[in-house]
């Protein structure tokens, strides 16, 4: 295992890995944001308000028990 270190400078090596999973961790972050469960700076957002349906009250019939 001590050979590989011959064939790559180990100071290029480790730059190149820490920028790659740094680059990976902002492309996760990002990807968490985009979604509404994981957004953690605007928090969940809310149900559209135009799916509560009203009914009007002409509509609604009561019935007596009894």
């Amino acid at each position: 295992m001590w050979k590989i270190w011959l064939l790559f400078d180990p100071r290029r090596t480790l730059i190149a890995l820490f920028t790659f999973l740094f680059g990976l961790a902002i492309l996760i972050h990002f990807i968490l944001l985009s979604t509404n469960r994981f957004n953690w700076i605007e928090g969940p957002r809310r149900a559209a308000a135009a799916l509560q349906i009203e009914v009007p009250a002409s509509d609604v019939v009561i019935r007596r028990i009894g």
